[in-house]
């Protein structure tokens, strides 16, 4: 691992400490104002996830309406309902934002997918950047709020769902990422990044989790766009099972 990784990952709680963990689940809030754009108002605002920390695979519970629940993995995203009855399912889910821009609607699987994977790389970061067809390298520091933080960007393997390939993760002095850039794939790509703050890093089982995160645009100089808020993220009860 390059220095800045294995800091990274130390100040979040190690490798044998993560490797260890089986199972991660938390009690989600979400908002902002993707999700009335994307024609799905709603339809995260409270749930449970519970993700395979060492596979991508994800379930969000419930989903869109109380007695649904939505699976998701890379190469399928299906709703079901309390009994098990397959609702709806996509697979090669990926191939159906083809020609999406940001204001393109969604229907309900395009939400789980998005939220499947996006919910899953937060919940697994910066571990995952450790693991085979990862690279990380340092590049330039960054001066924001009177603080200096180190920048990790990290290329993502192709059999990873991910925002993009390349994303830049942003480190304070104690190690911990506070804000992270992408240029989401499923709206098209973008211009600019979008500048995704994490805050009020707590520690659950010797991991170390944030337990909020607001996700803004970013300006022609790579500042953040306080309003709107695109997404915002809360996180309690998160449990860890090894």
């Amino acid at each position: 691992m390059s220095d800045l990784l294995d800091t990274v990952v130390t100040a979040h709680g190690g490798l044998d400490r993560w490797r260890s963990a089986t199972r991660l689940t938390a009690q989600v809030q979400a908002g902002g104002a993707l999700w009335g754009l994307k024609g799905q108002p709603g339809v995260l605002d409270r749930y449970t996830i519970s993700v395979d920390p060492h596979r991508q695979a994800a379930t969000l519970a419930p989903f869109a309406e109380p007695g649904l629940r939505a699976f998701y993995t890379p190469d399928r995203v299906a709703l079901e309902t309390a009994d098990g009855r397959v609702a709806e399912e996509r697979v090669r889910p990926r191939e159906s934002f083809a020609g999406h821009t940001l204001e393109t609607p969604w229907d309900r699987l395009h939400a789980a997918y998005f939220a499947g994977y996006a919910m899953w790389t937060y919940l697994t970061e910066p571990f995952l950047f450790a693991e085979p067809g990862f690279t990380a390298t340092e590049i330039e520091p960054w001066e924001e709020d009177g603080e200096t933080w180190r920048r990790l960007q990290v290329t993502f393997p192709e059999r990873i769902a991910t925002h993009s390939r390349v994303q830049t993760y942003y480190i304070d002095a104690e190690g911990l990422v506070r804000r992270h850039d992408y240029r989401p794939d499923v709206f098209g790509g973008a211009d600019r990044d979008s500048a995704h703050y994490t805050y009020d890093h707590r520690t659950v089982d010797g991991l170390v989790f944030p337990t909020r995160r607001s996700v803004h645009l970013t300006d022609e100089h790579n500042r953040k766009v306080a309003e709107p808020v695109i997404i915002s993220i809360g996180l309690t009860d998160i449990t860890v099972s090894s």
